[in-house]
């Protein structure tokens, strides 16, 4: 029921930002798992009280009425568990699209799970050269992100085997999201130095991401992965491949690359959240994956809603990677008409 429920909330299951810890809302003073009358209503309102403080939809939500709705269905909860309905409600109203509600249980499958490889994460090279690397989504467990940074930056390897001549293809296509610094590890030595974007607070300030010795960081603080290997020409033109499947992580990642000289970006639009979560720890150990940021490049320009590609070049889901592969057509066109290709010839 929970996963129906948590579906309602926000189609994007993984927090996008590390878990900050919330205080505890309330305690179990008999010690049998089931709290007061007055405490449902408390864990309930603490979670309101987060969503009022930090969304980034505050100033736009009716607090009083959101707040007299969650507690009429709620009227009878004696536990925490019976005011989740209630707050996944809740998350909802606030329009966002993006934040989510994990129980506790929830929460432990998503910090163990990991994968050991990642068959979409894949690198070769195109005519031209051209170096294509394909990028999908990657969840939060430490081991995952491990190894999806190992074989990520050995994909760049294996696409620039023979060296890079005409540019990049970034493939995002495929990545529904999850955790950014992983795919921001691998892809730091094409997004060049410096700034590469930033979350935007509802108050307008905002904090940067930016590469350094190709190592994301973010507040001053470097990637635990450390730097990546150089590429032969980091200044190389990079067409980015993108679609309604380019998620969360993945659009922040499709951001990170708009305003990159010599870029341009092919396919459809994006989902439409690019936007970034912090995780609330309520004190059963649930949390909330609340939507506390937008997004922006490295030029300022805020996004909001889905993204469109510069060139529109739709291509069936069962396409992608095949000789039907319109969208990755395109790209490479574009990439050998640069001035290092110009009179070679076209091809996937």
């Amino acid at each position: 029921m929970w996963a129906a429920l948590r579906r309602r909330a926000a189609p994007a299951f993984l927090a996008f930002l590390l878990l900050v810890a919330a205080g505890d809302a309330w305690g179990d003073p008999d010690g049998s798992g089931r709290d007061a009358p007055a405490g449902a209503r408390e864990y309930l309102s603490r979670a309101l009280d987060l969503m009022e403080a930090h969304s980034v939809r505050r100033d736009q939500v009716d607090w009083p009425r959101l707040r007299r709705d969650a507690y009429a269905r709620t009227e009878s909860a004696r536990t925490p568990s019976d005011t989740y309905a209630a707050i996944i409600d809740a998350l909802t109203e606030l329009g966002d699209h993006h934040s989510s509600f994990l129980t506790p249980v929830e929460r432990v499958i998503t910090k163990q799970a990991t994968e050991d490889t990642f068959t979409g994460l894949t690198g070769r090279q195109l005519p031209g050269p051209v170096g294509y690397l394909s990028l999908p989504g990657v969840g939060a467990a430490p081991a995952g992100m491990d190894t999806y940074v190992r074989q990520g930056r050995a994909a760049v390897k294996e696409a620039e085997r023979e060296g890079i001549d005409c540019g990049w293809i970034v493939d995002l296509r495929q990545n529904t999201g999850g955790s950014v610094w992983p795919m921001f590890a691998v892809a730091a030595p094409l997004l060049g130095e410096g700034k590469v974007g930033s979350f935007v607070s509802p108050d307008g300030s905002s904090t940067p991401w930016y590469v350094k010795n190709r190592r994301p960081g973010l507040n001053g603080k470097e990637s635990r992965w450390g730097p990546a290997d150089p590429v032969g020409r980091p200044d190389a033109p990079v067409a980015v491949l993108t679609g309604g499947r380019t998620a969360s992580a993945g659009e922040a990642l499709l951001i990170a690359f708009e305003g990159r000289p010599d870029t341009r970006t092919f396919g459809t639009a994006s989902s439409g959240l690019p936007t970034a979560n912090s995780g609330f720890t309520l004190s059963d150990g649930a949390a909330i994956n609340l939507t506390t940021a937008r997004e922006a490049d490295r030029t300022g320009r805020t996004y909001d809603g889905p993204i469109p590609p510069d060139e529109e070049v739709p291509t069936a889901r069962a396409d992608i990677r095949t000789d039907r592969d319109e969208t990755l057509k395109a790209a490479t066109r574009w990439l050998l008409g640069q001035d290092a290709c110009r009179g070679l010839r076209t091809g996937s």
